[in-house]
């Protein structure tokens, strides 16, 4: 006898997704959504002038509008039978509702269930992703108050540079949050309603049902979407709403994914660096050889899932690229796919960026240790102007710090040894007389710029206001991940 263990889930939901997100999507969410939508339908078309509705009719459905599992069962009986899943759950909903079964679904076409309910779907799962991106803001605009003095070495092209501090490479990962968030809340609220248009977008039957009266069909629309939550309808359509809403909705989330990737991939070479590190569990395993390592592995998921869903943009670029004239139903299997994949893959992202910023661990004796190999180098030119101050030759000092910088340069590469170019400057005669301020000089402070203000300042404004209306959300618990 097979089992659930006998058949293939996506990891999305069976491993990674947070149970909210994977509601969204489920099969009861969808067909009690069908319902509501039937529900709402009903309701407007009776106060919009159908005396055919009655109340109880009206009633009926409301009792029944979380669908059981032995009402999807039967459903998908039907289903194998009519070979049409709508009109499958219209006959059982009306054998659940026998007062309404003459008149659920009534005018409508398949599309006024199915593309209203993903809409409202698309809605939904903005509304849990952006709270929890709020929060990765937080944790990390935190983390990079906590360091915005602790200077670290800069890299450019991944080759030593000039140096910053922790918390200012932190608000390069918040700036492009926020414009994630900025992303999503625009496409959160461009979501319309699809309302109802009939088969081909005309509102014919509609305007059957009314006897012409063109005004009662614009009020029954109006009233349908004001009944669902919604503040606006596209006011045309095809059959089914334009396939082009879809890339709107699915570019923030792509665009997202390259600022999860690009933050993982920097703590992951961060952890190579033994600079900063993502939490490790005490009872972690990194590697079933080598009981010495620490794998980051959630960084590692972050990257591996932005991947993913990058890729599904394109799914909704090219489906929408070829509906033809009013719809054609190659877009409906590719988007059962797509659409939830992209939200699941978003919530896993952003839960698993909410447990790492929630314990970066940063080791302050690597970092400054770092900086103290490539600081000589960095800090000729303040020798030289401190040479210069104390009435000696720009030329003479630049042609000696050069030649000690060439020896020690030869030390590092050739011979694999430590960075002695301060060594050399204390030993050469020419330089005694800044002999006493190199300490000074080589002060790691001295070279982060105004990294530590700019930190300060960008997080008290520009964040502060982005996530102001987000306060309610906002939570320093630890997020426990799934496997």
């Amino acid at each position: 006898m097979s089992s659930a263990n006998d058949k293939y889930a996506t990891p999305l939901s069976s491993r990674y997704a947070s149970e909210e997100m994977s509601k969204i999507f489920s099969l009861r969410n969808r067909f009690s959504t069908w319902r509501k939508l039937w529900y709402n339908l009903a309701i407007a078309e009776k106060e919009t002038g159908l005396s055919v509705i009655s109340d109880e009719a009206i009633a009926q459905m409301k009792e029944h509008l979380e669908i059981t599992d032995e009402e999807i069962e039967a459903a998908s009986k039907e289903e194998a039978i009519v070979r049409h899943d709508v009109m499958a759950h219209v006959h059982v909903f009306g054998k659940t509702c026998p007062e309404a079964a003459g008149i659920i679904h009534l005018g409508a076409t398949s599309c006024f269930v199915t593309d209203n309910a993903d809409l409202i779907f698309l809605r939904d799962a903005y509304d849990i992703i952006i709270p929890k991106l709020v929060n990765v803001i937080n944790r990390l605009s935190q983390f990079a108050l906590e360091y915005k003095d602790l200077p670290v070495l800069g890299w450019t092209h991944f080759q030593p540079a000039q140096l910053t501090t922790v918390g200012k490479r932190a608000t390069l990962w918040i700036q492009e949050l926020l414009w994630d968030l900025r992303n999503f809340e625009r496409a959160r609220n461009d979501i319309g309603l699809r309302g109802v248009k009939g088969t081909t977008g005309t509102q014919g039957s509609f305007l059957s049902l009314f006897h012409g009266d063109h005004d009662k069909v614009e009020k029954l629309d109006k009233r349908v979407v004001e009944l669902l939550g919604f503040d606006h309808v596209y006011p045309v359509t095809g059959q089914t709403y334009s396939r082009k809403i879809d890339i709107d909705v699915l570019s923030p989330l792509a665009s997202f994914g390259a600022t999860a990737h690009k933050f993982a991939t920097d703590v992951r070479l961060l952890a190579n660096l033994k600079e900063v590190e993502e939490p490790f569990e005490k009872s972690q395993i990194g590697s079933s050889a080598m009981a010495y390592k620490r794998n980051p592995m959630r960084c590692e998921r972050v990257c591996s899932l932005s991947r993913h869903l990058g890729g599904l943009l394109s799914d909704a670029i090219q489906t929408a690229s070829v509906q033809w004239f009013e719809r054609t139903l190659d877009d409906s299997a590719i988007r059962r796919i797509s659409l939830p994949s992209a939200f699941l893959t978003v919530d896993i992202l952003l839960s698993t960026m909410q447990n790492i910023t929630s314990g970066l661990v940063v080791y302050p004796k690597v970092i400054e240790r770092r900086i103290m190999s490539e600081l000589p180098f960095m800090a000729t030119e303040n020798i030289i102007m401190a040479m210069v101050e104390k009435g000696g030759s720009r030329q003479d000092c630049h042609e000696e710090i050069r030649v000690l910088s060439h020896q020690a340069s030869a030390v590092v590469k050739q011979e694999g040894g430590d960075n002695d170019l301060i060594e050399r400057v204390k030993k050469t005669e020419y330089f005694k007389p800044i002999w006493n301020d190199l300490e000074k000089l080589l002060d790691p402070k001295t070279f982060v710029g105004r990294a530590p203000e700019q930190t300060e300042k960008f997080v008290k404004n520009d964040v502060a206001k982005a996530i102001a209306a987000y306060e309610k959300y906002i939570t320093n618990e630890s997020v426990s991940l799934n496997v």
